[in-house]
């Protein structure tokens, strides 16, 4: 298993742009073979800080729902809103392996 965390710098002025962002994310990642752990939205402390947590079986299975993003008309139209809110500011991506 491998799982993707996402570390957003979001405009804290257009935090409910990014909660609508993050709610088209959640069922198509699970549609696409990923499972969503969620958005982890601020709350207290630094309020340009979010984070999402996904898995995938692997990581050639991420590279799969990576390349089926790209022609899904769901997932550009949700990036699409990022783009036109500009909600996001920048984000960084890391892989990790659980260890249980």
């Amino acid at each position: 298993m491998i799982t993707c965390s996402l570390r957003y710098e979001i405009d804290p002025y257009k935090l409910k742009e990014f909660e609508h962002y993050a709610a088209l994310w959640i069922p198509l990642v699970n549609r696409l073979g990923g499972t969503h752990h969620g958005y982890f939205l601020p709350h207290e402390g630094a309020n340009d800080i979010a984070l999402a947590l996904f898995s995938f079986p692997s990581l050639a299975a991420y590279e799969a729902y990576r390349e089926a993003i790209a022609a899904d008309a769901e997932c550009q139209a949700a990036f699409a809103y990022a783009e036109e809110t500009r909600c996001i500011l920048r984000y960084e991506r890391s892989f990790m392996r659980p260890m249980f």
